[in-house]
């Protein structure tokens, strides 16, 4: 597996600030998935072997994190909290209205490949609920005319 001479850069880097390899396993996933894409096998299995773990204990980590995904996404991941704090303030209506704008469901990706859309478990923004998290941005009191901005804000970019 070859990476970019920055993200080996990046690697090298990490996994001396900390007191054991296997620390550094979720920055380097998240590193390595912005390059190529998605936690691919080779991705898995080199990582894996950098961190001293088993490809399975790495897996198992990335089951748990929604953020980390071992299949292609669109361009911009649109991740909508539905746990009770945001379900108890419209997150439902948020995520179903995105399915209709976007034309997709639960864990698929638009036609032109801009977006990807997920319902999540939690994002840690309850005091703000309901929340979208849009790649690494947070979006919080979001309604469906928000949820309209905002999708209209990375589609723009797109466009650039």
């Amino acid at each position: 597996m070859n990476f970019s001479p920055e993200l080996e850069q990046r690697f090298q880097k990490l996994v001396t600030q900390y007191p054991w390899k296997r620390s550094a396993l979720i920055p380097l996933l998240l590193y390595a998935q912005d390059e190529v894409g998605y936690l691919t096998d080779d991705v898995i299995s080199e990582i894996a072997k950098r961190v001293e773990l088993t490809e399975l204990e790495v897996r198992n980590v990335i089951s748990y994190y929604s953020l980390l995904r071992t299949k292609p996404a669109g361009k911009y991941v649109v991740q909508v909290c539905t746990n009770i704090s945001c379900m108890l303030r419209g997150a439902e209506e948020v995520f179903d209205h995105c399915r209709e704008k976007l034309g997709v469901d639960h864990k698929e990706v638009t036609r032109d490949g801009t977006f990807s859309l997920e319902e999540v478990e939690c994002i840690g923004a309850c005091s703000w609920a309901p929340a979208v998290q849009v790649n690494y941005d947070f979006h919080l009191n979001v309604t469906p005319q928000k949820m309209d901005a905002i999708l209209d804000q990375y589609s723009n970019k797109t466009k650039q």
